[in-house]
C-alpha cells in the first residue's frame, strides 16, 4: 500500500470512523495509527492474521462507500481550497484597495457556506 493511500484512508477514517463498530475501530486504529503488524493485531484481538487483513480491506471499502454517498471529504477539500483563495485575495487587498476583489471574497465565502 502506498503512503498516499494510507493518508487517504486515514482522512476517510477521521470523517467516518465513528460510524464503524467498536471492534472495527480498534483493529483499524491498531493497524493504521498504532503501526502494529497484522500478526500483533491478530494476537491482541484473538483472531487470525488473515481475518485482520480481510477486516481492514472490508473497512476500507466501507469508508470509501460512505465517501461516495456523503462526499464529506470532497466538500472539506473544496472548502479548504476556497478558503485558501480567500486568504490570497485578502493579502492582495492590503496593497490594492479594490471593490471588485472585495466582492470576489464575498462570493467565495458565500460559496463555502452553501457547501455546508
Amino acid at each position: 500500500m502506498k503512503v498516499s493511500d494510507r493518508v487517504d484512508y486515514a482522512l476517510l477514517y477521521d470523517f467516518y470512523g465513528a460510524l464503524l463498530t467498536e471492534h472495527q475501530q480498534e483493529v483499524y486504529e491498531d493497524v493504521y495509527f498504532n503501526d502494529m503488524s497484522l500478526s500483533e493485531v491478530a494476537k491482541i484481538h484473538g483472531i487470525s492474521r488473515q481475518a485482520v487483513s480481510d477486516l481492514i480491506k472490508r473497512i476500507n471499502k466501507i469508508l470509501v462507500g460512505y465517501e461516495s454517498k456523503l462526499e464529506l471529504v470532497k466538500k472539506f477539500n473544496r472548502a479548504k481550497e476556497k478558503v485558501s483563495e480567500i486568504a490570497e485575495i485578502a493579502k492582495e487587498l492590503d496593497s490594492e484597495k479594490s471593490g471588485k476583489r472585495l466582492n470576489r471574497i464575498i462570493d467565495i465565502a458565500d460559496s463555502v457556506l452553501d457547501e455546508f
